[in-house]
This record gives C-alpha cells, structure tokens and sequence, in this order.
C-alpha cells in the first residue's frame, strides 16, 4: 500500500483462466480491490495485461470477453478504458512481454488515446508509453524519510523520494514532526554526488549533528526558510470505503499509510458524506458510513504527523486506511 501511493502508472495482471477471472473481479475479489485501490491513491494511469493466454491456447473469443467485462469495471473504478493499454500475455512463457507474440495472429495491438495516441504490441512497450508526470521542482522541498542510516565515517544519512522541490548541498532542513533543524553537507543517488536532487529522485543525505535517534522513517525534510513542514494536530480528510464489514463511525481508529508515515489515526467527526464523483455533499454530519461511501472526515493522529493539502503537496495529501485488526 505504502508503495502504490507512490507510483506513477499501475499494471493490473487479470488471469485468463476459466474461474480465476470471474473470482477476481467478483464483488470482494482482489483485483476490484487492487484497482479501486490504485485509484484511490491517486495512480491515473493504467495498463491491464491479460495473464495466462496460454491455458485458454490463446482464445480471441475469451481475450474480447475479458476485455468487455474489465472496461466496464474499470470504467466504474474512475479510469477511463480509451486511455488504457490492454496487452494478452502468457507471463509463464514471455508470449507479447517483450516481444510480439506469434500465438495471437488476432491480436492488432493495443492502442490509448491520452496526450498523443500511443500504439504498441508489448507489455514492455506500453510501459514505455507511460506519460511522465510534471514533477513540481518549483514548490518547497517535501522529503519523506524511508530510513535513517548511520554510516561509519559520514554520519547521519536519511534516504527518501524527492516528492517536491528540490535538495543540495548547504541548504538547511527541518525535519518534521520531529522539529530538527540542520545542514545538509552532501546529496548522493546510486552511490555518486549529486548537485542536486529533484522530484522522482531516491537520494540519500548527509546531515550534521543529528543522531539517529532524532529522526525516523515517516518524518519529512524541508526548506527550513521556505514552508517548512510541520506536524498537523488534525486535519480533514476525503475518505473512500472500499470495502468494511459492517459499519464505520466516530471513534473509529485505524491505521493510517501516508507518504512513509505509518500511524493510527481516530475519525473523531464525520463531517459530510459526499458523491464519489463529483465531492458534492450528499449528507451533513452522517452516523455512520459502509462500504462503497465517501465522507469528508475529521481525523485526529495518535501521534505527531505530517500531512499536507493535497492540493498543494498530493504525494503527502494520500493515504490508504488499514484496519489493525
């Protein structure tokens, strides 16, 4: 979960196999919840590869079956299927991975219509079509720490994804919640200096004096003199159930994957239930909400985090719920 709220582009792999499609996309099957899921997160594009084509021996009327049945799902989902790449592939045997299979003299190619239409045979080649997002070099630095290292004669080297702004040598950060300040002596990527380290970008950096006991996983770094983060004491939230037994009210406290931070949160107010599509109100100051509900919720962390609007900083404004039972 913690790793698809970073992603740039899912690959949903749907089994072809007589029984194992239906199983999947049925109502509390895992590939309606992977695909809600991605979405919800924030990941807006998409690519299905049909999985298995070797066990139907690469039957077109299954392969159009499939595709009928997933375009409709994944058009309920919020993707829109003219802008997603749908590949039949037999991942056990390579067929159409890397190279253009010759079992599925039916199949024309995949196409998507987004920025300009792309067209391919692959799976590799529609991975390569993936548009890159704009990386917002221009907004404040937001670092969120994946681990704090202790290197024998460097010292202190945080390492996270660069979500905004960017980080070089000399500049002072503040790391938050944990409300430590420093100096960054020396920014690296695979082992070699860099000048500087944008959005996308996995770096590590060296920091002078501040142990490792100070900072941890989940606390973000930032431009001391320029919005710097802060801890929030609690903030709203658009929430989606996708799927709860039962259901969910004030009090409720689950645990919480934003950015790298990973901490119980308790719903103490559900403020507006709210139309999925479109974010209008549906509903003031709901009991309860079930599954398949959007609500505007206030949430209140156990302990200090950092989140931000998502407006202005979406990689820290996602987070996916989980229950801790």
């Amino acid at each position: 979960i913690t790793g698809t709220s970073q992603a740039d582009c899912a690959i949903l792999i749907i089994a072809a196999g007589t029984g194992e499609f239906e199983a999947g996309i049925s109502k509390d099957g895992q590939t309606r919840e992977h695909a809600l899921l991605a979405y919800t997160l924030g990941v807006k594009q998409l690519i299905v590869a049909i999985n298995k084509m070797d066990t139907t021996k690469w039957s077109e009327d299954r392969y159009q079956e499939i595709i009928k049945e997933t375009s409709n799902f994944i058009k309920k989902v919020g993707y829109n299927p003219k802008h997603v790449p749908f590949v039949p592939i037999s991942g056990f045997n390579g067929d159409n991975m890397i190279e253009a299979s010759t079992n599925c003299p039916w199949y024309k190619g995949w196409e998507k219509e987004t920025k300009a239409k792309a067209t391919g045979k692959t799976l590799l080649e529609a991975i390569d079509a993936i548009d890159p997002p704009s990386r917002p070099t221009d907004k404040p630095l937001r670092l969120p720490l994946q681990d704090v290292y202790k290197i024998g004669g460097i010292g202190t080297v945080p390492v996270g994804r660069v979500e905004t702004g960017i980080i070089k040598a000399g500049m002072v950060v503040t790391f938050a919640p944990a409300g430590v300040t420093t100096e960054v002596k020396s920014v690296e990527m695979h082992h070699e200096q860099l000048t500087e380290g944008t959005p996308g970008d996995n770096v590590g950096f060296n920091v002078k004096n501040v142990s490792v006991k100070e900072i941890r996983r989940g606390n973000v770094a930032g431009d001391s003199k320029n919005d710097p983060p802060k801890a929030s004491e609690s903030f709203n939230a658009q929430v989606i159930v996708l799927n709860h037994p039962g259901q969910v009210g004030a009090g409720y406290a689950p645990v919480l994957d934003c950015h790298t931070a990973h901490i119980a949160c308790k719903f103490s107010e559900l403020l507006e239930k709210i139309d999925r599509r479109t974010g209008k109100s549906v509903e003031n100051s709901p009991k309860f909400i079930k599954s398949g509900d959007a609500a505007i919720v206030k949430m209140v962390p156990s302990k200090p985090m950092c989140v931000e609007a998502f407006t202005d900083y979406p990689p820290l404004g996602r987070f996916a719920v989980r229950d801790m039972r």
